[in-house]
């Protein structure tokens, strides 16, 4: 008798046992098959959100210091980079003025981005001529420089392009005006379409950083 009691207790402990762990995988499953945050909508301030950042091509450029900078070395940090040229007449240095503007109104606790000049006329711009027009703006800009199907090739995973003309004998570069906003990841994670205005994109910035940071939370 004392050993049907035992072998049936070991039976119902054996039962208690399965449905407790059965309980606690379905918990654990369906937390990994809960949906994803999605992305905010910020069309009101001129900005595509991509669900899912897209990667950069591997690439070998110069940076303003003549450093080789790879795509991993974009990595750890957030990024705004636009494709343009320090003999720009009007699209960069507006557009460097707004990025200065955005980086004084950035939240201290809001991680602190990176904005990344890459030329589309690397014969004119060294690393030299970078370095001395992007330390006008502040210490976190910088440029990329090299060869130029490699910088075509960076241009168009950022959605953008360019293209050289000679008007009067003279160099001109027509290319695009957005910003791609790069994540930790050193992935595309957005793109903000001018006219660009600096409070709006700090805001843009601040909201992208907050979803990445509950989706992803690398991106803290």
């Amino acid at each position: 008798m004392n050993g049907s009691i035992r072998l049936t207790l070991i039976i119902l402990l054996l039962v208690v046992m399965l449905v407790f762990g059965l309980v606690v995988g379905r918990q654990v499953f369906s937390v990994g098959e809960q949906e994803p945050v999605p992305a905010p909508e910020l069309t009101e301030l001129n900005t595509y959100v991509y669900d899912i950042g897209r990667p950069l091509p591997e690439f070998e450029l110069l940076n303003e210091q003549g450093d080789t900078v790879t795509r991993e070395n974009l990595k750890g940090r957030w990024t705004f980079a636009f494709i343009g040229y320090t003999n720009c007449p009007d699209i960069c240095p507006a557009a460097m003025a707004n990025l200065r503007q955005t980086d004084n109104l950035l939240s201290e606790e809001l991680p602190q981005p990176d904005y990344l000049l890459i030329t589309a006329d690397p014969d004119n711009d060294t690393p030299e001529q970078l370095r001395n027009y992007t330390d006008f703006f502040g210490e976190n800009f910088h440029g990329l420089t090299g060869d130029i199907d490699t910088l075509r090739e960076v241009a168009k995973s950022l959605n953008a392009v360019f293209v050289h003309r000679q008007v009067d004998g003279e160099l001109l570069v027509d290319h695009s005006g957005h910003f791609a906003l790069l994540n930790p990841d050193g992935d595309m994670i957005a793109v903000l379409q001018p006219p660009h205005d600096p409070e709006a994109l700090a805001e843009a910035f601040e909201r992208i950083y907050e979803w990445s940071k509950a989706s992803h939370p690398r991106a803290g």
